[in-house]
């Protein structure tokens, strides 16, 4: 979760590192502190809070010429959110700084181990063990290199690190273990980082670091290292074609909102070589020689689980695929039940979710086929999985999640589409027409919604509690709408199968207990209707997101395109843009809400 990031060169470090942080910040902001050397001693500096508060810290220390430093934004596992317990963390005898990201599950054992030795802890972190016990092993007289490779064998858990020692001012290390770290190579001077953006306006060259990998930089070198045997590894460099101004917020007053207006683009993102316009047909290349599976386990997280469920009906109704959707985090401990003729997709924005990628692995080890469906390029999921469909949705830096999720829906509906016409049961043709129009079609509403969603805010944040209900294809949505409401307001919200309402929950309705339906006028509506009727019996208050012809009698109608099986994609923005309205009339930090990380690289 936390965001690290080092530089090596010949600027000075301190502005690349704060600059760098700033764009991993999304990653965590309980602290952040940096590390550098100067006359061959540490300087730190550390606070609790957002960055803010280190930018403020350091600029009353004036200016500092040191061209090596790390640096660190975190997101609290062990320990409260302090500058005591906030990153880098020095060796007892303050030779050594280090930063982490991930948990060390054997953390408690090896500080044991270390205090039994005379050896004094300073913080509640976990991490601290890492770096007491490298400077134990320096202690001892060991080289840097095999003091390392003797405490990451050591090590129980997940990391992605990097240190600096004062006797070597131009020299990083990092390594990592099942969290994200990559390494930028640029002109005389090289960066290590959790994520692209850190670096990119200095370079677009990198190189993904695997698990049980170290790396060695210097402005002018690098070297990875195996960490068991500390022998060479040969790596690829890959250059990174999107740019800086992707990452940026474009006029917006929060990356939230732009990324939900980025929708259509995403849309048509999605569709670029994916449709043969002139054929007519759906082009998967990355799966067409992969056989029509039989079945098909989703795995995923958060906001991607609900996308893997939005599809179940889409392979069932088009492709007539039966599909099984698993929280990833409870299948990694469940007992496993898969067949060979069975095709797992794992989904995740980031491509780093521990416990999607824990999930993958097990599948791997069963010699079960993994399709990964993944935005970030070179990440662990897309480098492990044995096939990759990549989303193509860009940076997506708010902490909720929005494009991301439309993006993997279109990959879904075309994978659905792919796999009905070749079992005959559907031709991609028919549904072309909308598919290519549906981003401008979106484009031209957004706007509209919203200034709707506006209004809703205003009129029910005094709300405490909401129900979002949907059928069907829109019960994954109603509960997206719920989860983004709790991410970002801080409104209790649940979301339900409008069917099962009366088994229990409708027990809370009361005027001050508010509903949002979603009614799209298909086979259901009647349903959804009669649902809604029992709502209003009991005195509770209704938004709909339905189109005109629905008949729907509600509070406050909210007017959408009919548009079958793409209405989704209406709905969608609606629900965030309501969130989204309802967290700034509220007050609330959009883009960083509390407690919450944008990569979720811990179990």
């Amino acid at each position: 979760m936390c965001g690290i990031i080092g530089y090596t060169g010949h600027r000075p470090s301190v502005p690349v590192i704060i600059e760098g942080l700033k764009r991993l910040e999304y990653r965590g902001y309980d602290s952040a502190g940096i590390a550098f050397c100067v006359q061959h001693r540490l300087e730190v500096y550390k606070s609790e809070g957002k960055l803010h508060k280190l930018e403020e810290k350091l600029s009353s220390e004036g200016v500092f010429l040191a061209t090596t430093g790390i640096g660190h934004t975190r997101w609290a596992t062990h320990g409260l959110p302090t500058a005591q317990n906030a990153h880098p963390h020095l060796s007892q005898n303050k030779n050594i700084a280090l930063v982490h990201n991930g948990i060390i599950e054997n953390f408690a054992e090896l500080k044991k181990l270390l205090q039994d030795k005379g050896i004094k802890f300073n913080s509640d972190t976990d991490t601290e063990v890492i770096v007491q016990l490298l400077g134990y092993y320096r202690d001892q007289g060991e080289d840097i290199l095999t003091a390392l490779h003797r405490t990451l064998a050591q090590l129980e858990g997940s990391y992605a690190l990097a240190l600096i020692e004062c006797a070597f001012p131009n020299t990083i290390w990092a390594a990592r273990r099942s969290s994200p770290l990559v390494l930028g190579v640029g002109q005389g001077e090289n960066f290590v980082a959790s994520d692209i953006p850190a670096f990119l306006p200095y370079t677009r060259d990198v190189i993904f670091i695997e698990d049980n990998e170290i790396i060695q930089l210097e402005p002018q070198n690098y070297r990875v290292l195996k960490a068991d045997d500390l022998t060479e590894v040969d790596k690829k460099l890959v250059t990174i074609n999107w740019d800086l101004q992707a990452a940026q917020r474009g006029g917006y007053k929060h990356f939230m909102l732009k990324e939900i207006f980025e929708q259509p683009r995403v849309i048509s993102d999605c569709l670029n070589g994916r449709v043969d316009k002139l054929k007519q047909k759906i082009v998967i290349s990355e799966v067409e020689n992969l056989p029509v599976p039989n079945k098909i386990k989703i795995i995923a997280c958060g906001t991607s689980y609900h996308a893997g469920l939005w599809s179940r009906y889409l392979f069932g109704q088009l492709a007539a695929i039966p599909v099984d959707v698993e929280i990833a985090s409870e299948f990694r401990y469940a007992p496993l039940i898969l067949s060979k003729d069975e095709l797992v997709v794992v989904i995740s924005q980031s491509g780093e979710t521990a416990d999607t990628l824990a999930a993958l692995r097990r599948c791997q080890e069963n010699e079960v086929k993994v399709l990964g469906l993944c935005n970030v390029v070179g990440s662990s999921i897309a480098r492990e999985s044995d096939l990759v469909l990549y989303t193509q949705a860009g940076p997506e830096i708010s902490v909720a999640s929005t494009k991301a999720m439309c993006s993997q829906m279109i990959s879904l509906l075309l994978l659905a589409l792919f796999w009905g016409e070749q079992k005959g049961l559907v031709q991609s043709k028919d549904f072309l027409p909308d598919l290519l129009s549906l981003g401008d079609e979106l484009e031209q509403v957004l706007p509209e919604f919203r200034q709707k969603a506006k209004g809703l805010a205003q009129k029910y944040a005094w709300a405490k509690n909401f129900f979002y209900l949907g059928r069907g294809i829109c019960f994954p949505l109603a509960l997206e709408g719920a989860l983004k409401l709790k991410e970002i307001s801080y409104i209790h919200a649940e979301g339900y199968a409008a069917g099962e309402m009366k088994h229990g929950p409708i027990a809370l309705i009361d005027p001050k207990f508010p509903t949002f339906a979603l009614a799209p006028l298909d086979e259901l509506l009647p349903k959804v209707k009669s649902n809604l009727e029992e709502v209003q019996a009991r005195g509770g208050k209704i938004i709909a997101l339905s189109s005109v012809g629905s008949g729907l009698k509600v509070d406050d109608f909210w007017d959408i395109p009919s548009k079958e099986i793409f209405t989704s994609f209406f709905i969608l923005p609606c629900l965030q843009l309501f969130a989204y309205e309802m967290a700034v009339y509220l007050g609330k930090d959009v883009d960083q809400p509390r407690n919450l990380a944008k990569s979720v690289t811990v179990e």
